[in-house]
């Protein structure tokens, strides 16, 4: 072969090695590339999500690339496990119609959001309860508040943060939806949504799927946060919390129905585009 291509075999061996390296040194490259991605997101993105990572960078591959490599580096997302709900509908006061009807992609802010909570345990303090606020059009955590009781103050804080860092930009007609529970459906919930002109929307009756995204987030905070964690008190649950929704969920962790950025970023690239 070698004269046929009029070649010394030093020379063709010489190619043959620098090719192989090269190949080689693209797979260390990928994989490397791959962890990284991988370890940012604190080890919880899947193939999807690293891959619109490394898209994002300018690295070239494939989804399927992506995922036979991280399969073969054992690199996975984190494992699901189910959790209870919190609510308690058993009460007196009128339900609000469902007027979302499960209208969950506005396409301008502060037009629609969604409150739930959760709970998550301590070691020596037991639970520690969580209410967050979402704005749908971003997914992004506006408004939350943390108590070691499930108390109807709860709710209300969540909102009235929500409601300080939105300020002015609140869309004549904002819509409220939440779940059947006392802490939305009491008198104080419902006087405070009526003094800032915010309609009330409430799931049917034992319909979950009515308020989906922030079921969706629960179950993401749970699964890619808490449910690795052991937190001793309620002041480390706090503090962890804290941190995950503020720096990483808000800010850094992609959301696949935003196009894989973060509700940070996606609220940034609207308000630059309309300014």
């Amino acid at each position: 072969m070698c004269r046929l291509l009029g070649v010394s075999s030093s020379g063709f061996y010489s190619w043959q090695n620098r090719d192989n390296s090269q190949k080689d040194e693209k797979i260390r490259s990928l994989n490397s590339a791959i962890t990284t991605a991988h370890s940012n997101s604190r080890k919880t993105y899947g193939a999807p999500r690293v891959y619109a990572e490394l898209k994002a960078a300018g690295v070239k591959c494939s989804k399927q690339t992506v995922a036979r490599r991280m399969a073969m580096l054992g690199l996975k997302s984190k494992v699901k496990k189910r959790f209870k709900k919190t609510t308690d509908s058993n009460h007196m006061y009128q339900a609000s119609p469902n007027l979302l009807n499960r209208e969950f992609n506005p396409t301008v802010p502060n037009v629609a959001w969604v409150g739930d909570i959760t709970y998550i345990w301590t070691e020596l303090e037991g639970w520690l309860f969580l209410a967050t606020v979402i704005d749908l059009f971003s997914r992004k955590v506006v408004g939350w508040a943390m108590s070691k009781s499930l108390c109807r103050d709860i709710a209300l804080d969540a909102l009235k943060m929500a409601l300080k860092r939105r300020g002015g930009l609140i869309t004549p007609g904002l819509m409220f939806h939440s779940d059947r529970g006392v802490q939305y459906a009491c008198e104080d919930f419902r006087n405070l949504l009526k003094v800032c002109k915010i309609r009330q929307s409430m799931s049917g009756k034992g319909n979950c799927w009515d308020n989906a995204p922030a079921e969706s987030f629960f179950h993401t905070l749970k699964v890619e946060h808490v449910f690795e964690k052991k937190f001793l008190t309620i002041d480390e649950a706090k503090s962890s919390l804290f941190e995950w929704i503020e720096v990483f969920y808000n800010r850094e962790r992609s959301h696949s129905t935003l196009g894989f950025v973060s509700p940070e970023e996606f609220e940034r690239r609207y308000f630059e585009k309309v300014s």
